[in-house]
């Protein structure tokens, strides 16, 4: 066995139905008593309902989280948080909410309680995502890891099938990504794999019978495994390309993250053998690439970048940001070689 080194993320998880009860013990655990609820416009009334709920220790509401943390959405948010005296921050929501909540903790060192009723995994890392001047750029630091992650089977049960199916892909992008980063370990590569087989197994159950308890908790439990794994390791290629096409051109997150995988999956297969058999094998497949796109296809999630709005005459900027800078991947990071990669993702093709 290679050497490695294993960080443990000092984060409290509550899992389970109905787990949305334990928030004011939580709350008051924290020694919070005055916290901001977040929440985008489109749940405003559960971020409300999540108010009444906390009573005299809901300082306000900050409904305004969109995706891809706009920098100067964030401000406006630490700027009601001042304005009403809050000690710590609830975010509710899936990935835009928290990592909304993230932000104004990197600014303001507030506690944070996470709330996540889809798949995305942000919750469970250390990595922050920020949009500023049409670019969008990630930091890694504990300075906005939740205290609290609460996992409620009971918040999912209403995700409708399709976002259910992308954000369950995006999810699994992390796992993929853990079990080919540089600073992999045994611990990481277990729970990259369960996370996997967790949401394949999970995911065509849910789009099929959404409000099937045991399937959701399946995939709500493959999620946190998933941010649970990249939160200890670095992110390649596949996450380069989603931030670029989602800080850049304006594409939707969870929906960019499930056409690319694939293809980000086949451009890293000649350098990561040993983590494409175990992603092939958590999914019951024979290739780890092409088992990702029959997935997507079966779950009803998009697989072209051209149904995201991405125009054909954009792909040769894409390339050319994500070639730019350097970091972490199995593959040298060639602009030619994610060129191809893109346009097949912008055509819908079968991963090369």
């Amino acid at each position: 066995m290679h050497r490695f080194t294993y960080n443990g993320l000092p984060s409290r998880v509550v899992f389970g139905q109905g787990t949305l009860a334990n928030l004011p013990a939580e709350v008051d655990r924290l020694g919070l008593r005055r916290v901001l609820v977040l929440a985008t416009p489109q749940q405003e009334a559960d971020a409300r309902a999540l108010a009444e709920r906390l009573g005299g220790h809901a300082a306000g509401i900050f409904a305004g989280a969109v995706m891809h943390t706009p920098v100067e959405v964030s401000e406006r948010a630490v700027a009601l948080a001042r304005e009403l005296g809050a000690d710590g921050t609830v975010a509710i929501g899936g990935g835009s909410t928290i990592g909304l909540g993230k932000a104004i903790a990197l600014r303001t060192d507030l506690p944070q309680i996470a709330v996540p009723t889809t798949y995305a995994g942000s919750e469970m890392t250390t990595i922050l995502g920020e949009t500023a001047g049409g670019e969008k750029r990630t930091q890694r630091t504990l300075k906005v890891l939740p205290e609290v992650v609460i996992y409620d089977v009971d918040l999912t049960l209403s995700l409708p099938a399709a976002l259910s199916a992308t954000s369950g892909l995006n999810a699994i992008a992390h796992a993929v990504e853990a079990l080919y980063a540089p600073d992999g370990n045994p611990v990481v590569s277990l729970m990259a794999e369960e996370a996997i087989g967790a949401l394949a197994r999970g995911l065509p159950r849910v789009v099929a019978m959404p409000r099937d308890v045991e399937a959701r908790s399946e995939a709500l439990y493959g999620a946190w495994l998933c941010g649970a794994a990249l939160g200890s390791v670095a992110m390649g290629l596949h996450h380069k390309l989603c931030h670029v096409l989602g800080g850049s051109f304006g594409l939707p997150h969870a929906e960019t993250h499930a056409v690319v995988l694939p293809h980000a999956t086949g451009y890293n297969a000649a350098g990561a053998p040993a983590a494409m058999q175990r992603i092939a094998r958590a999914l019951g497949a024979d290739d780890a690439a092409r088992g990702l796109h029959e997935l997507a296809q079966r779950i009803g999630a998009p697989i072209a970048l051209r149904e995201l709005g991405l125009r054909e005459s954009d792909l040769d900027r894409a390339a050319d940001i994500a070639a730019r800078d350097s970091y972490p991947n199995p593959r040298p990071i060639e602009r030619d070689a994610i060129r191809k990669l893109l346009g097949n993702a912008w055509a819908g093709n079968a991963p090369g």
